[in-house]
């Protein structure tokens, strides 16, 4: 009678519903959301409401009772984004007729699709024109425009010449007008031919406007129909196009006035996203520690030194990395990404 008076005394103290805030902006409660202890208490909650402006999967594989069925879900550890992405984001009717559409017209019979990915925060310290370069620089070094031949000027093109798709994200225009101006005046030491595209440009973000994130979404999923990526730092608009695509991108390192970083780029290690800012408590030694130093597919990002992305120990090649393909009357079935972008059309 004690015993059950005493549970059912606990029952009572504990809330039907629970608001879990792991935003950034209180990471010093997050460093005890990762712990067994905390679990199992948020366990007996019969509702929990989260709310959260971070990617903070790689806190889930900390947890001790998690890890053997997170294992088992995802053996690779680098492809959880671009296997749930793709299961639950599904673009509306409004959205996919824009993204067909648009790919359609523009990207279904390059060669090749390059994204760039533009996130300026402040365009007072860092000019377009540093930008510009940067992005330039990246490409010719990993080869992934052609140089420009300065002898000769652009000629009529011919049919078989080989072509590049360039989509350009940015809230601005600068980016995919200079791109745009400079291939379209001039030829190619390859004599390949590239056409620069830019779906929009608002020029500042609405987060609450529905058209302008119905763009954003749209471009999100364009970019990760590309074959490569360029992306900038600590931007999750990026970090979701390149997992959605399951792709590694070329990440800029951040530039500061006139001066072009070198390298002006860094292959990211993972299709991951970045966790910006991860726990840094160890909840069985009671004391703060470098979690990497604990899960070696654990690594800190190459634009956020303080942050955690999962990366695959195991090493294997991210070619082999299938896409989920699902319709609103459900399970189509998988193909390896490679031939995604070939089975679009058909799809949409």
């Amino acid at each position: 009678m004690l015993m059950s008076s005493k549970k059912n005394r606990a029952k009572e103290l504990l809330p039907q519903f629970l608001i879990l805030n792991l935003q950034h902006s209180h990471d010093g409660h997050n460093n005890f959301f990762h712990c067994d202890q905390s679990q199992g208490l948020l366990q007996k909650v019969p509702v929990l409401i989260l709310s959260s402006d971070q990617y903070f999967v790689p806190s889930l594989f900390m947890i001790p009772s998690f890890q053997q069925e997170l294992s088992k879900m995802f053996p690779e550890k680098d492809t959880v984004f671009h296997h749930l992405g793709r299961y639950l984001f599904q673009p509306s009717n409004q959205a996919w007729e824009l993204i067909s559409r648009f790919y359609e017209a523009h990207l279904a019979n390059a060669n090749e699709k390059i994204g760039l990915q533009i996130r300026v925060y402040n365009t007072h310290q860092v000019p377009h024109t540093t930008i510009i370069n940067e992005i330039l620089a990246c490409t010719l070094q990993h080869k992934l425009l052609p140089e420009l031949d300065a002898q000769k000027a652009a000629t009529s093109r011919l049919k078989k010449q080989t072509s590049k798709a360039v989509l350009v994200a940015s809230l601005y225009s600068e980016y995919g007008e200079k791109l745009r101006t400079m291939y379209k005046a001039n030829t190619t030491v390859t004599g390949e031919v590239i056409k620069v595209y830019q779906p929009s440009h608002e020029g500042r973000q609405k987060s609450n406007n529905d058209t302008h994130n119905i763009k954003a979404w749209t471009e999100i999923y364009l970019l990760s129909l590309c074959d490569a990526l360029i992306t900038s730092p600590k931007s999750t608009f990026g970090y979701v196009a390149h997992s959605l695509g399951g792709l590694k991108p070329w990440i800029l390192k951040r530039a500061y006035g006139e001066t072009i970083p070198n390298p002006p780029c860094q292959r990211a290690m993972s299709m991951e996203p970045c966790f910006h800012y991860p726990p840094k408590y160890d909840c069985r030694a009671n004391s703060t520690v470098d979690f990497t130093s604990l899960f070696h597919h654990m690594k800190h990002c190459e634009d956020v030194k303080s942050g955690l992305r999962l990366v695959n120990a195991n090493r294997r090649s991210s070619s082999t990395v299938k896409v989920l393909l699902t319709s609103r009357n459900g399970f189509i079935g998988m193909v390896p990404y490679s031939q995604f972008s070939e089975l679009m059309g058909n799809l949409a």
